[in-house]
């Protein structure tokens, strides 16, 4: 089966690829993160995926172009956490189902489902949810296991790895301690 993988960045891509790729799912990679921020922050996650994906043979596709508007309209009034990150969630969920369905894949899950900092749980509803809107099945699998084997590699590649989620709020809250995430 044809599964189209949303990836969030490089060293989270690494365990659930290793992961879907031994369960023979045919695996492409989709970079398209409209909520990272800024320009800059954007630009070393792609450069990260583009230097795993090039070293490993691994087939991404990338947004077309850098939009932070997406992610700004689409949270818009719920900046504070958690509803901001099922909002943002759910925008880049489904841009990844679209274009699953579009390009002929058969499932679609995400990359975000390897990090202890997100509620998989809600990841796992919105992504049912929209399999459900879609008609594309939606694969969810427990990455976590694997998150920190996976930064482990990264680093050993030299991967950047980022310090905090993507988006100008939970770069606040990191940088400054706000108490906004």
């Amino acid at each position: 089966m044809k599964l189209l993988l949303h990836v969030c960045c490089g060293p989270c891509l690494i365990y659930p690829y290793e992961v879907l790729s031994k369960k023979s799912y045919i695996v492409e990679g989709f970079f398209y993160n409209p909520n990272i921020h800024p320009l800059s922050e954007y630009k070393n996650r792609k450069k990260a995926i583009e230097d795993l994906t090039s070293a490993q043979n691994i087939k991404v596709n990338f947004a077309e172009a850098y939009n932070p508007e997406e992610f700004f309209r689409a949270v818009a009034g719920n900046e504070k956490s958690p509803g901001r990150c099922e909002l943002c969630w759910k925008l880049r969920l489904e841009k990844t189902a679209k274009l699953a369905k579009d390009k002929g894949f058969d499932c679609f899950s995400t990359t975000l489902l390897v990090s202890p900092y997100q509620d998989i749980e809600k990841i796992r509803k919105i992504g049912e949810d929209i399999a459900k809107a879609t008609g594309v099945k939606f694969i969810f699998e427990d990455f976590r296991p694997g998150f920190r084997q996976a930064h482990s590699k990264a680093k050993e590649l030299g991967l950047y790895c980022q310090k905090y989620c993507g988006c100008l709020f939970s770069n606040e809250a990191t940088t400054y301690g706000a108490k906004r995430t």
